[in-house]
């Protein structure tokens, strides 16, 4: 499995401190991840937890954008902000940073939820409602996003 996998309910500290599930870790230790990009989420009021070697990709590519268009600089200014190295502590927990805590309104409660190479990170209710409300379009952003895939393409 090249992949993360999974939805994880956790509870929150009033330090930022989350004890990740240990099917979650074990799924870190298996894919050699032990460092990880914390950011704020592009679309939704969520986080994003990169692994870092994801996230080296990622910049590779953006660094590529030429820094003397306006619309480059304001993307990456708003993409980077708040961006934060971690890391999973000896006793399996995560702490994040009070400001992304508040940005992304995370209360006691949370949900790890996976995203194929990326972890989001939600408030739960947030995550609830979210789930819920896109419910009765789910079918119809399936069959936009996978329709016209092949699959017997390998």
């Amino acid at each position: 499995m090249d992949f993360l996998n999974g939805t994880y309910y956790c509870k929150m500290d009033s330090k930022g401190r989350v004890m990740l599930p240990a099917e979650l870790r074990k799924q870190f230790e298996n894919l050699g991840m032990s460092e990880f990009v914390l950011k704020r989420a592009v679309f939704y009021n969520n986080l994003e937890m990169h692994p870092k070697n994801e996230w080296d990709k990622l910049m590779a590519k953006l660094k590529k954008l030429n820094p003397f268009k306006k619309k480059n600089i304001d993307f990456l200014t708003r993409f980077l902000a708040g961006v934060r190295n971690v890391n999973i502590d000896s006793t399996g927990r995560l702490q994040i940073p009070k400001d992304l805590v508040n940005v992304a309104g995370l209360q006691k409660e949370i949900v790890i939820a996976s995203a194929i190479n990326i972890m989001q990170i939600w408030d739960k209710e947030a995550y609830e409602a979210f789930l819920k409300e896109s419910s009765e379009d789910f079918s119809d952003l399936a069959e936009d996003v996978m329709g016209d895939i092949d699959f017997d393409d390998e």
